[in-house]
């Protein structure tokens, strides 16, 4: 189930800002402690939404490079998907069983504007292209669409690969479907609104 899109800018003021004349009514995340970021989130319809994420100018340099490739982007761009699931430690067995191995357990955990600590985990797909989404566990967190204004629609997700079949066989091994054509270069596009599109 997808759970969120993920939005990445090396300029997360503007990149906001942009968004926002675009229509999309983007509220305030919080900060990721210790990683150099911070984000904005818009929902999009149901239990799901839009992420936008970008260097956090309050904290200092993280040790680590930033998540997503940030500190290497000259523009803001779709860089991947997040699926939801009720069980990560089985998920992780189901993908190992079908031959593809997730790098994870990752915690995290980040504070809301109104002091609520969410705390959640990840596990990503070992190749990173962002075609096969990473998965997310938020345990007892309350969800972050649960708060969000839903004034605008996810319409569409779809992926480009030069091998759609593989995507196919590994988006399998996580319990995911996503339309994938083949492409050059692999690469997400989504359709918020009808007039949005974010790639």
């Amino acid at each position: 189930m997808l759970d969120h899109l993920v939005y990445a800018t090396p300029d997360l003021d503007g990149t906001v800002a942009q968004l926002r004349g675009r229509g999309l009514p983007l509220s305030p995340g919080g900060q990721h402690a210790g990683r150099g970021t911070r984000n904005f989130l818009a929902g999009l319809g149901g239990a799901r939404y839009l992420e936008v994420i970008g260097p956090d100018p309050e904290q200092p340099e993280p040790a680590e490079p930033r998540p997503f490739g940030i500190d290497l982007l000259t523009s803001a761009r779709l860089v991947t998907w997040a699926a939801r699931v009720t069980s990560l430690p089985n998920a992780l067995v189901r993908a190992g069983a079908a031959g593809y191995e997730l790098l994870g357990p990752v915690p995290m955990s980040r504070r809301r504007p109104d002091g609520v600590v969410l705390e959640w985990e990840l596990a990503f797909p070992p190749d990173g292209d962002g075609v096969v989404p990473f998965l997310i566990d938020w345990h007892g967190s309350p969800h972050p669409a649960e708060s969000l204004d839903h004034g605008v629609r996810l319409e569409s997700l779809r992926a480009v690969h030069p091998d759609p079949g593989l995507i196919a066989r590994r988006l399998a091994a996580v319990g995911q479907e996503l339309d994938v054509e083949r492409g050059d270069q692999p690469g997400l596009e989504a359709v918020v609104s009808g007039d949005v599109v974010l790639r």
